[in-house]
């Protein structure tokens, strides 16, 4: 009964940091209005150093596109594992893009920053178009982009 009672505590202590260590971070895109196509975007997590960490969400379908958000294919490798099951339909001009991911507590306040990469066809490319500091005051507070982002925000 004590071995029993030793493996389930174990079992316990060993599943709860990956429960209590994570929560939902919803992130909201808002794009300025431009003529063409939808705009593929790539939202992704960098360390201090600015090396890419985590893939939080890819909008556009057709991977042939991917290597147009360059900063973050260079960092992900454009390997399908960093985007399978966070990628959806580009963003139509004028649109916002509202998702939701997970995101380690570990990441946030430590230097991490979110940034956003941004392509459309036949027009301009714009890697890491804007960077967030990941930290809980920059939470909720808009930032503007540089090219196709009118603003992102991120809440926790």
């Amino acid at each position: 009964m004590k071995k029993l009672a030793s493996s389930l505590c174990l079992a316990g202590v060993l599943a709860l940091p990956g429960v209590v260590h994570a929560r939902p971070v919803t992130l909201t895109t808002q794009l300025q209005s431009y003529s063409g196509n939808g705009a593929y975007l790539a939202i992704y997590v960098t360390d201090a150093k600015g090396q890419y960490k985590k893939t939080l969400w890819v909008a556009g379908k057709k991977t042939k596109y991917y290597k147009h958000l360059r900063d973050w294919a260079r960092g992900s490798g454009m390997k399908a594992s960093e985007f399978d099951g966070v990628s959806g339909a580009s963003v139509g001009s004028g649109r916002t893009l509202k998702v939701t991911a997970e995101l380690a507590d570990a990441l946030i306040d430590a230097g991490y920053e979110i940034r956003v990469d941004t392509a459309v066809e036949d027009q301009r490319d714009n890697p890491a178009e804007l960077r967030a500091p990941l930290t809980t005051t920059g939470k909720g507070k808009p930032v503007t982009g540089r090219g196709y982002v009118k603003s992102f925000k991120y809440d926790m």
